[in-house]
């Protein structure tokens, strides 16, 4: 498949905006999508802990992959962020081809 989505945790929804609005200006990703109140339950050096966080799912191509997890790292908060791959099934193919185009040529890394 051509399209991949992209999903990030981070500490808002104004660091997942900021992380958002970034990926889809540089056309990393042609969509995000924001979740803004998530709670996460979570082992971190040692400890279980829980936090509010926000989710950002962004739409992109495969090839994409690597330069947006390598700018999402760039402007996020967390020493180690979730920032996973998801598959992607069937597609409405107008929608396909409308991400497509707006993940052309001129994405920036």
């Amino acid at each position: 498949m051509d399209l991949c989505l992209i999903y990030i945790t981070t500490a808002s929804r104004e660091e997942a905006t900021a992380i958002g609005r970034t990926l889809v200006e540089e056309r990393l990703a042609a969509c995000v999508n924001i979740f803004e109140r998530m709670t996460s339950i979570y082992r971190w050096q040692g400890a279980i802990e829980q936090a509010e966080e926000a989710v950002l799912i962004a739409k992109t191509r495969p090839e994409l992959v690597e330069p947006l997890t390598k700018r999402a790292r760039s402007l996020h908060s967390y020493t180690t962020p979730c920032i996973i791959e998801l598959p992607v099934g069937r597609v409405n193919p107008d929608y396909r081809d409308w991400l497509l185009a707006e993940t052309g040529p001129l994405w920036v890394t």
